[in-house]
């Protein structure tokens, strides 16, 4: 969402790297092309006026004066000041001293309330709670039925109930919660296109009933600065506690992003940044920033993979890539479990400095899919020692995954060139440099012709020619 706000961003600081002393003209046309850029991202412009009048207060003290990289000076204090408008600090849920703790969604009908309860549900059942799904969105059509199918996806019951008002369900909701001892209700409530005097209404009558103890508005991201109008408005009638943000995975601009927390006054506790239920995570503002800045994600990205990977399962992985008896098997294994982490292009772009050498790769999910398919088509033994791979099998191996005798050929090379390196690790030489042709796994480098290395010198010969006659 965040990609042309921070190349953006990247370019104007760019240009001050290597750059010694700054003058006074210098940083406020930096902040000039920062406003332009924050605007155009359509973050709201009391906040971008806020935002460049606190970064040019300090830019202009002698925090940058009396620094030795007044550039690297100042991106820091950019940096400080997005987290600064973000929300400051990561601020997870409040629980209630005596469960059940509940939980009310609010807001516009399509900005994701109804899925984003399912992935709430699913989150705070993964972290040990017992949540259970109250469906009291009765005024959009299908509504009830997406919230059971959600349910069932995660393994969360629903109370759902017919010929009853929005807050009598809600109210069944909880008395339901104490007799299944459910310690977290998700109650799901009705929006509109659009703001009106009834769903205000229906949502106070809803809160007043349940008295919840965290009330979030769930905002949709890809809005723009609407999105902060309809934010204060729920915020004067409904009171709500934190921020959901839906859609961050989208390609709008993300102005909403940058905007609501400022403007609210209120955290930003999750964000929603896929469409499946797993890509639901807790809101740091500091990573955000990191990552508007081109300086990655190292965090999250940690957090995914040790979900992602069983303690046991990493070890022995470990273990196999120290002695190089890395199998295809375990490769397979491996690739399975990366594309549980989410698309391969946010992970790389989480590295700091890849998401610019990222911009014009062309990244094939699909291709992981046909490597996947060219191990399964390979018997037992062919995946311990693709040693054993002769051109027959080979054909064989083509024919039952429906690709080529020179794409079974590259991931066989490829691998093999994977097991070299790591028995050069494994024996104390670091990392080597990439043999010829190797690309990333996956990427099913074709067969080619490299040039041929640490070939013998041999002289030069030259031929033999006839005696010229004299004339």
């Amino acid at each position: 969402m965040f990609d042309t706000l921070s190349e953006r961003i990247e370019g104007i600081f760019g240009r001050l790297r290597g750059r010694g002393r700054l003058s006074e003209q210098q940083i406020d046309d930096v902040l000039r092309e920062v406003r332009l850029a924050l605007l155009e991202a359509d973050v709201h412009t009391d906040v971008v006026r806020s935002f460049v009048g606190r970064v040019r207060e300090r830019a202009m003290g002698e925090e940058v004066r009396k620094a030795l990289t007044p550039a690297q000076t100042i991106v820091k204090i950019v940096n400080d000041e997005l987290v600064e408008t973000l929300g400051r600090t990561t601020s997870p849920l409040t629980w209630s001293p005596k469960p059940p703790t509940v939980i009310m969604l609010a807001g516009l009908q399509g900005s994701g309330k109804t899925t984003a309860a399912g992935k709430l549900a699913r989150l705070l059942k993964s972290k040990g709670k017992r949540p259970l799904l109250v469906a009291c969105d009765l005024r959009r059509p299908a509504a009830v039925e997406q919230l059971k199918l959600l349910g069932d996806e995660v393994d969360v019951p629903v109370v759902a109930r017919t010929g009853m008002t929005a807050v009598d369900v809600a109210a069944t909701g909880l008395e339901e919660a104490h007799r299944l001892m459910r310690d977290v209700v998700i109650v799901d409530t009705a929006g509109r296109l659009h703001v009106d005097e009834e769903m205000m209404s229906e949502a106070a009558a809803i809160r007043d009933r349940i008295q919840p103890t965290e009330t979030l508005f769930v905002a949709d991201a890809m809005t723009g600065q609407d999105a902060v109008n309809v934010a204060t408005a729920f915020l004067e009638r409904v009171d709500y506690t934190g921020i959901i943000l839906t859609k961050l995975d989208g390609d709008a601009r993300g102005g909403a992003a940058l905007s609501i927390a400022q403007v609210s006054g209120k955290p930003v506790k999750f964000a929603s940044t896929g469409e499946r239920l797993d890509a639901f995570e807790p809101f740091h503002p500091d990573r955000l920033a990191s990552r508007i800045l081109g300086m990655g994600d190292i965090m999250t990205l940690i957090e995914k993979s040790e979900e992602a990977f069983e303690e046991d399962e990493r070890i022995a992985l470990e273990e196999k890539m120290r002695k190089a008896t890395f199998t295809l098997d375990d490769f397979l294994k491996q690739m399975r479990q990366l594309r549980k982490m989410g698309p391969l292009t946010n992970l790389l772009g989480m590295m700091p400095g890849m998401k610019g050498a990222l911009k014009d790769v062309d990244l094939d999910e699909k291709e992981l899919s046909r490597v996947e398919a060219i191990i399964q088509s390979m018997t037992p033994a062919e995946r311990i020692d693709p040693a054993i791979i002769n051109n027959s099998r080979r054909q064989r191996i083509a024919r039952g995954c429906g690709r080529t005798v020179s794409d079974v050929n590259a991931l066989v090379r490829q691998f093999d060139q994977v097991k070299v390196m790591m028995r050069a690790m494994a024996g104390g030489g670091g990392l080597p440099s990439l043999p010829h042709g190797m690309g990333p796994p996956g990427s099913m480098p074709r067969a080619g012709r490299g040039k041929a290395k640490n070939r013998p010198h041999r002289p030069k010969q030259h031929a033999k020619g006839k005696k010229r006659k004299r004339k």
